[in-house]
């Protein structure tokens, strides 16, 4: 039996751009559901059942564990980069609102926003490219985007990313801005 604590935190956006269209997406701890502003209330209340149903059911299909991570980010390592990028951990991390990884090279360790949860496993698979490419090449020059670039899908992840970051920015509240696109 689900309890409150159990309950996601949900926020509805209404929009009078958007037209015939519902969408969802995990933010950190919360599920933001994208709706048209012409909803009735009865008709906005099915619609954030039904895609924070969606949203979670995602999740638990595609959100691999740290564990599983850190394996994926080994096959990734061997596959694309020769093996040479060897991380210290790779984990979720719910506190990355403007990025969608980071990596600290000195201590070897990677981190993926959680935001990332429940987007297709090759764009995942982009940003652990992206960041284990950092402990080979800590900025963003030339070499360092030869390395990522050897990932075949690495154009269309930045492509999906940059999509996806436009669209939330979209819904947004003028001067509400918070999802640059980095890596």
């Amino acid at each position: 039996m689900a309890t409150p604590e159990d309950e996601p935190r949900v926020e509805v956006r209404r929009s009078a751009r958007r037209r015939r269209t519902v969408s969802a997406y995990r933010d950190g701890d919360r599920i933001v559901v994208l709706v048209p502003a012409s909803l009735t209330r009865a008709e906005e209340a099915e619609w954030v059942r039904t895609m924070v149903a969606r949203v979670q059911r995602s999740e638990r299909r595609v959100a691999p564990s740290d564990d599983a991570l850190m394996q994926r980010a080994r096959d990734l390592s061997d596959r694309w980069l020769g093996g040479l990028a060897t991380p210290s951990s790779v984990r979720w991390v719910d506190n990355q609102r403007s990025r969608w990884g980071s990596c600290t090279p000195g201590d070897r360790t990677i981190r993926l926003s959680s935001r990332l949860q429940g987007m297709p496993a090759w764009v995942i698979d982009y940003v652990l490219v992206h960041e284990l490419a950092h402990l080979l090449e800590p900025g963003h020059d030339a070499a360092f985007w030869a390395w990522v670039n050897r990932y075949p899908k690495a154009e269309r992840a930045r492509g999906y990313l940059l999509g996806w970051s436009t669209a939330a920015r979209l819904e947004l509240p003028p001067g509400e801005d918070d999802d640059a696109v980095d890596g």
